[in-house]
């Protein structure tokens, strides 16, 4: 089994009305306990305002602190989930369930394996 990373990216501005929330939110509910009940669910978390980031920079010997998100856009990285699927195709099904039950974009990236060598 792969682990995958399955991105929701959000745009910015305003959040959906409360009933569009509460929606979305009992949909994620059910879609996680889908994904625990098959197996596949590792974890999965939203995130704070991009405003609520700090980016540290290796600068020569020191690191630079900065506020604010990484790079400027018009979305931003608003949570994840982790699942382990056999293949691709398991993973993107995940994906397009995600992408229903959140109704925005979702990337689906594997992890890297690593064998272990310069560890």
């Amino acid at each position: 089994m792969t682990q995958y990373l399955l991105s929701v990216y959000q745009p910015d501005g305003p959040a959906p009305e409360p009933d569009v929330l509460a929606t979305i939110g009992d949909d994620l509910d059910a879609l996680n306990q889908e994904m625990v009940s098959a197996g596949a669910w590792v974890f999965s978390g939203g995130l704070c305002a991009p405003t609520t980031a700090t980016v540290l920079r290796a600068r020569g010997g020191d690191v630079l602190v900065t506020d604010g998100p990484y790079t400027e856009g018009k979305e931003h990285l608003g949570g994840f989930t982790i699942v382990e699927a056999p293949d691709l195709d398991a993973a993107l099904e995940w994906g397009r369930k995600l992408t229903r039950a959140t109704t925005l974009p979702i990337e689906v990236r594997p992890f890297a394996h690593h064998d272990g060598a310069g560890d």
